[in-house]
């Protein structure tokens, strides 16, 4: 089974990332891909960078360009495995035709949101408020494929959550869809 995660910034998608790791999922990041890439080519690591970047592998290659990589990483490895941060609609098309592929968004209040990406201490993440709003609105639509289209891809979710409470409570929510989805390949 492959499962990808797509949501807003901070909303948790690292934490389900966490709660699948522990029933023996295999991770592979869009973000850690990114940071691999622009460490190679002497570019700042940032969040704008990432999207130029992430942007600018789309639009060479394909818009599902970025899945693919890590689709690969993932088949070689074998077993269940989780694609984290799934941001572009053809990224999305593209693991819809790989077998047992099931997309999950996450999405919380902002203000929730921005406080969690200034606890987790991440650097690309040290922006003010401001900036964390007008980077989300640009990475929330696109009319370009190559582009982020974050509220097309969550639209297309298979299953949604919910996280403006506890980690157990996400916890629970997570393992109750994977029951669901159990249930629908027996």
């Amino acid at each position: 089974m492959i499962i990808g995660i797509t949501g807003t910034l901070g909303a948790g998608k690292g934490t389900i990332v966490e709660i699948l790791k522990k029933k023996w999922f295999g991770h592979y990041s869009v973000r850690e891909f990114l940071v691999e890439e622009l460490k190679k080519r002497g570019l700042p690591v940032n969040r704008d960078s990432m999207v130029y970047l992430g942007n600018d592998l789309r639009e060479k290659n394909s818009p599902s360009y970025i899945a693919e990589k890590l689709y690969e990483r993932a088949e070689k490895n074998g077993g269940n495995s989780i694609i984290e941060s799934i941001r572009a609609i053809g990224e999305v098309e593209s693991l819809r035709k790989k077998r047992s592929f099931y997309l999950f968004s996450v999405d919380a209040p902002i203000n929730i949101r921005y406080k969690r990406i200034l606890d987790r201490g991440v650097e690309s993440d040290f922006v003010s408020y401001e900036k964390f709003v007008e980077d989300e609105k640009r990475e929330m639509k696109s009319t370009d494929p190559n582009k982020q289209n974050l509220s097309a891809c969550i639209k297309l979710a298979d299953f949604s959550f919910i996280n403006d409470g506890t980690i157990e409570e996400l916890r629970g929510k997570v393992e109750e869809v994977l029951k669901r989805i159990k249930n629908l390949q027996d």
